[in-house]
């Protein structure tokens, strides 16, 4: 099993998060009775603020599991996690944040979840309220409703940093994932079965958030961006739409005009000229909007297929083996 933690503020918490791991790198069996290991922790430095980078040294001169991945450049969460993703080794992908929130112990939990519902991927879903403050708490579930709206997926609502995948289908992500694509998204376009099991969430250790508010607006403009194309599909209905409204007034227009109930003269042709013109802009955007999903699906690197191992012999076909 890999672990991978991206690492942006996590000079005064990363150590302590190392320390609750270390024991998982030991053989350890989940309350089902999987078996599982932590081999690897792989904390991945994206140029935050603080010293992290120092600590990441340390961290990994002391525990010979954890290893560094240096990114060139400050390249955002979602783009760290998946460069840790695409250098980890494991049958299971584990992600979780530097500051301690996240507790390494419900690992297995989430293990034996996937295990009894077949699921590929598995969320963290919190028992308890997230300790942020209400009006981000509030404006956290605001973006997933419009997000669950928009990508046609009731998993949306489920979107957590800490997550255990199939080592297949994250580094299979991490491989054809476009630039600024939304991690979540990309791993539901290949993730037969998404699930969540129970986790509480810690308070965050002793460091500042860093999001600020234009950082979370920008984070939620891309995750909606990214669910795909219904946004632009709903472009092209209203196309066609407002074309056939448009069609239909001009139809009553003219006939008022030939009943003579129309008397301003000139009314009656700059109405229907009006009414006709939009109507086929609007509906012709709708056509371009439809070529645009096309593209956009491409750039972020939705991929048509993705082949993967018959289930029965990969990490989900064990029974009571070690889970690397």
């Amino acid at each position: 099993m890999s672990i991978v933690i991206p690492v942006y503020q996590g000079e005064r918490t990363l150590t302590g998060v190392l320390d609750e791991i270390e024991p998982l790198t030991r053989l350890s069996i989940t309350p089902d009775g999987y078996s599982f290991q932590v081999e690897e922790v792989l904390l991945v430095f994206d140029h935050g603020p603080d010293d992290s980078a120092s600590i990441i040294r340390s961290i990994t001169e002391r525990f010979p599991f954890a290893r560094g991945i240096w990114l060139s450049k400050n390249f955002g969460q979602h783009a760290a996690t998946l460069a840790g993703m695409a250098s980890s080794g494991g049958d299971w992908i584990v992600t979780l944040d530097e500051d301690g929130q996240h507790d390494p112990r419900a690992i297995g939990g989430m293990l034996d979840t996937a295990m009894r519902e077949q699921a590929s991927v598995v969320y963290a879903k919190p028992t308890n309220p997230a300790p942020h403050g209400p009006v981000r708490n509030a404006a956290s579930k605001t973006a997933k409703y419009l997000l669950t709206k928009l990508s046609g997926t009731g998993a949306a609502a489920d979107y957590q940093s800490y997550r255990l995948m199939l080592g297949n289908i994250g580094r299979s992500v991490a491989a054809y994932a476009g630039s600024g694509v939304y991690l979540d998204v990309a791993i539901g376009w290949v993730a037969s079965r998404v699930t969540t099991s129970p986790v509480e969430l810690r308070e965050e250790g002793e460091r500042s958030s860093g999001y600020s508010a234009r950082r979370l607006f920008s984070h939620f403009w891309r995750m909606i961006l990214t669910t795909g194309t219904r946004g632009l599909r709903i472009v092209s209905g209203l196309g066609v739409i407002f074309a056939v409204i448009g069609v239909i007034f001009a139809i009553v227009i003219f006939i008022q005009r030939l009943a003579g109930d129309i008397a301003i003269q000139g009314w009656a042709s700059l109405s229907v000229l009006v009414l006709l013109s939009a109507g086929f802009i609007l509906f012709s955007l709708g056509i371009i909007a439809e070529y645009i999903g096309i593209n956009v699906n491409m750039a972020m690197g939705k991929p048509p297929y993705l082949i993967t191992t018959d289930p029965a012999d990969g990490p989900l076909g064990r029974t009571r083996k070690a889970a690397k």
